[in-house]
């Protein structure tokens, strides 16, 4: 099923390991951003590859600090995908950045872009 977040402000959903003060963050700098989370979902112990076709199906942009493993399942959902389909993308956030700086990142990006801009994408946060 797809969110439909085509001409609209991204949308995101964030893995197991994503650190919830950045979500909370979020919420209190910019009330109407869209993120979910891997605990509202209960996906907390979802393989990544999973969580990756989650996200997929749901139309949503993966956040991660994983910078390990992430590109590559990224990597492998890409090239089984038919002909016309495509990842919402992936934004990788650097684990070891402040808090502050990662909210600034994330909606940086929210603030200046379209959903759609990121499709089949890789990115690391900050750009």
């Amino acid at each position: 099923m797809s969110g439909g977040y085509e001409g609209q402000r991204p949308h995101y959903l964030t893995d197991a390991n994503f650190n919830l003060h950045i979500v909370a963050g979020l919420r209190r700098r910019q009330p109407t951003i869209n993120v979910l989370t891997a605990q509202n979902l209960g996906l907390l112990k979802t393989p990544d590859p999973e969580v990756l076709a989650i996200a997929k199906a749901e139309d949503r942009i993966l956040l991660t600090h994983d910078r390990a493993t992430m590109p590559g399942h990224l990597n492998d959902l890409l090239l089984g995908l038919p002909a016309g389909e495509h990842s919402p993308g992936v934004m990788s956030v650097e684990q070891a950045l402040p808090i502050g700086l990662a909210i600034d990142a994330i909606l940086f990006v929210w603030l200046a872009s379209t959903h759609e801009e990121w499709r089949d994408l890789y990115t690391y946060l900050p750009l």
